[in-house]
């Protein structure tokens, strides 16, 4: 069984956003919720200025506190090193959230997407409402619904569960590369078996010293970061399954 990993290289990303774009398309995610996300840091007196960009997501930690912490078995890992969620299973009590050392996991406190219910026109006569933007689109809740997302969980999360990223598991289950990683211009996610030497993961974390978030409490994530600034060259690749 290959067990996922992700190494981010920190030289390449440029903090364009794409990867949280790609991911809220590709599994819905509601407002005020972020399954991809990045740390800004701005460093420097202007005008010497620069930025520094720390994507974030699930590290789908190896000993992850959130299932240890889950009541109900809702929050659960699977054989390939996923940490997955089954919402049917979730009562909203919050303990993987309170757990999580890394604020990766969101609770839905009302029901997602309310805006896209509002059936009145931001200008009367003129615009159709977001309801009426929905239905055109042929969405289901949202214009941009993806269908896809149905296949392992609920397409849309409901109120009073958590959610947080899966890796794309739907995808995984396919031999796709998780969207983000597909989505990234820059190549600087990369997306493999960890327990395979010859996949790009695992030679990318032997030729550059890798660091991993919050790494002293024990939690072994499976998200790794490479380089800042090092001028060692390697081919660019999104990794993958061989």
């Amino acid at each position: 069984m290959p067990q996922y990993a992700m190494v981010i290289d920190l030289q390449r990303c440029v903090g364009c956003g794409g990867c949280s774009v790609a991911c809220r398309n590709e599994n819905n995610v509601p407002d005020g919720i972020y399954w991809s996300n990045k740390i800004t840091e701005t460093v420097g007196t202007f005008p010497d200025v620069r930025f520094h960009y720390l994507p974030t997501l699930c590290n789908h930690c190896e000993n992850a506190p959130c299932v240890r912490g889950c009541p109900t078995g809702a929050m659960h890992k699977l054989s390939n090193g996923i940490t997955m969620h089954d919402p049917d299973k979730c009562i909203g009590c919050k303990y993987c959230e309170f757990n999580c050392p890394y604020g990766v996991i969101y609770f839905n406190w009302r029901s997602p997407h309310p805006s896209w219910r509002d059936a009145e026109p931001l200008i009367e006569g003129c615009t159709f409402s977001p309801s009426e933007v929905t239905q055109k689109a042929g969405g289901k809740a949202i214009p941009y619904y993806n269908p896809d997302r149905e296949e392992t969980l609920p397409g849309i999360r409901p109120k009073g569960v958590v959610e947080k990223c899966t890796f794309c598991d739907h995808r995984v289950e396919k031999n796709l590369l998780p969207y983000c990683v597909e989505a990234c211009p820059a190549d600087a996610r990369i997306f493999g078996d960890i327990s395979d030497p010859k996949s790009k993961v695992s030679k990318l974390l032997g030729k550059f010293r890798p660091f991993r978030l919050r790494e002293h409490l024990g939690t072994n994530p499976r998200v790794f970061y490479i380089r800042g600034y090092n001028p060692a060259h390697y081919e660019a690749s999104k990794g993958g399954y061989k």
